[in-house]
């Protein structure tokens, strides 16, 4: 248990809250999740998703949890995500100027729901 402690105190250290503002701009945490509820409520017009003809099943994405670090505008999201095929994952977004500006997404086929998936962690 002793090994443990170092990284437990590295992740109380970077958890540490920060007093400088957020950029210009940029985002709060509520603005955040806005921004994510239309990504998941308008995903089937991005490109990915069919573009403006968006795709010939229903596309369906829901957000589990989301964070957002306002001094960085970097934020991420874990997600179920059904289209074809079904997901669960995380992406991670960088935000310039109250859009994303780059994303990256990692994500595991499953035909579990999102509790079955994360039930050996689940919170």
């Amino acid at each position: 248990m002793g090994r443990w402690l170092p990284v437990c105190g590295a992740l109380a250290a970077c958890a540490a809250p920060r007093s400088s503002p957020s950029p210009p701009g940029g985002l709060d945490a509520e603005g955040f999740r806005a921004l994510m509820e239309q990504v998941a409520a308008g995903a089937r017009h991005f490109e990915f998703f069919g573009g403006e003809k968006g795709t010939k099943l229903p596309m369906h994405m829901t957000w589990h949890h989301l964070v957002f670090d306002p001094d960085t505008q970097v934020g991420a999201g874990e997600h179920a995500f059904r289209l074809n095929r079904q997901y669960h994952g995380v992406v991670m977004v960088q935000l310039r100027g109250g859009q994303i500006e780059r994303r990256r997404e990692y994500q595991t086929e499953s035909s579990l729901s999102f509790e079955e998936f994360s039930a050996a962690t689940h919170f």
